[in-house]
């Protein structure tokens, strides 16, 4: 396919055009909206969820499938409350927060220059520390002993489980747990769009590791995540690594680094991969008096595995992804994104509405859905049909004109290069399978 033109989107106009779009074509919605929205929520329609759910399966498919060494794994969002007191979220997972005292609106502290609204200008208090979790309750009364959490990582869920993969699956080091799920933080200041929201999903691996190997997965990992994003169409130019300064380590981490993309709002973090050490599974041990340690038969000893840990935001890599391929051209509006994430695959027409060429354009949609995401559409001439499936990233269409009922060929028509070609309807799977896929 042709080489995506420069990065198009540069401030808060054009990003107000993708919000803009997203919102028309069925991509991202205002959760609640009829209500007046809910602040940092948001909802995706029929093209944004399937988009989601295609890079969900580009993160599975290389972390998991195509390994033979990490294990899925779907862990509970509400769990034993003592899980976060080990994890030290319970005390630890708090931001600093401040409020005006003439407007009443509430800031992260870290996030402020001096020590006035940004709002008003009006003056704010002193910070005090906020605990981000989730609070709710199991049961039907209220109180202390039935407080439980809603989960702000996935990645405890994996650690409370080391023992079960571990034997279950016979693993042996070094292997790694993965999983993908809801995560919830009670963010103060939710922004960016859907950037930084309150319900949000993760892609988390634990990878664990003999002690004294953790530099040498540390540095697989972080060249395999960044080359992840590249491999799916995203611009070089846009992407880089920033590794954490000691000063802003977590508590727990060894080393860390961010994969960070250039959103019109500034660089900011998709993913970060860090080198935890044994510091969760140990806690775990503590708290709870069970042993998550691996024998290790050729050494003939017992160890805590250190775990290097890649975790990605599923909203964030979709909304890099979507503001990567945005386009604006002359005589159209595009989103370039890579085949593999592409909503649709395939939009079918019929020239005319006439001469049987609906009939047969409907019979090649349905040979197709059976391997592809496809729609159809008769409605306008051709070319603002084309113009309606390049708005929402549509790769290929697929044209049955009069030539079609003469030789059984169809025009093939590519997005971003907008060539056309003839095409045997036989071929078409397969054509099309290798185009997408690279099958």
């Amino acid at each position: 396919m042709a080489k995506k033109a420069p990065h198009e989107i540069h401030g808060g106009t054009q990003m107000e055009k993708l919000v803009s779009l997203c919102k028309r074509r069925g991509f991202i919605f205002p959760s609640s909206e009829i209500y007046g929205g809910l602040n940092g929520a948001w909802d995706y329609g029929p093209l944004g969820v399937e988009l989601k759910r295609n890079v969900k399966e580009a993160w599975w498919r290389a972390m998991v499938t195509e390994r033979d060494n990490v294990f899925g794994l779907d862990a509970s969002i509400l769990m034993n409350p003592q899980v976060w007191v080990a994890s030290g979220h319970v005390e630890e997972f708090t931001d600093p927060l401040v409020d005006c005292k003439k407007c009443k609106h509430r800031f992260k502290a870290d996030n402020l220059e001096g020590d006035r609204c940004p709002d008003c200008g009006g003056e704010l208090t002193d910070a005090r520390r906020f605990n981000l979790m989730f609070k709710t309750y199991v049961g039907p009364v209220e109180e202390d002993a039935s407080v439980v959490y809603l989960r702000p990582e996935t990645a405890q869920g994996i650690f409370v489980n080391f023992d079960n993969v571990l034997n279950t699956a016979r693993a042996k080091l070094p292997f790694g747990i993965a999983q993908i799920g809801k995560a919830f933080r009670n963010e103060i200041n939710p922004r960016n769009y859907t950037f930084r929201s309150r319900e949000f999903e993760q892609m988390e691996l634990e990878f664990f590791v003999t002690p004294g190997e953790d530099q040498k997965w540390y540095e697989y990992w972080r060249d395999q995540r960044y080359s992840w994003y590249l491999e799916l169409g995203m611009r070089k130019e846009n992407l880089r690594l920033r590794e954490h300064e000691k000063d802003e380590l977590a508590h727990y981490a060894k080393w860390c680094v961010d994969v960070e993309y250039n959103f019109p709002f500034g660089w900011s973090e998709l993913e970060g991969v860090a080198d935890r050490t044994d510091f969760d599974l140990s806690c775990h041990i503590k708290h709870s008096g069970k042993r998550l340690d691996y024998f290790d038969e050729a050494r003939k000893e017992r160890f805590v595995p250190y775990v290097i840990e890649p975790s990605a935001g599923v909203d964030r890599s979709t909304l890099a992804f979507l503001v990567d391929a945005y386009a604006e051209e002359e005589e159209r509006t595009v989103l370039r994104l890579h085949p593999r994430l592409a909503p649709i695959k395939v939009g079918v027409f019929p020239l005319l509405r006439k001469e049987g060429q609906p009939e047969r354009a409907l019979e090649i949609r349905d040979r197709l859905k059976r391997h592809f995401a496809v729609t159809y559409d008769h409605a306008g001439a051709i070319g603002r049909r084309y113009r309606r499936q390049d708005e929402i990233g549509t790769p290929f269409c697929v044209t049955v004109d009069h030539q079609t009922a003469d030789d059984n060929t169809v025009t093939l028509r590519e997005r971003d290069s907008m060539e056309q070609s003839r095409v045997p309807v036989d071929s078409l799977v397969s054509l099309l399978r290798e185009k997408i896929y690279g099958e």
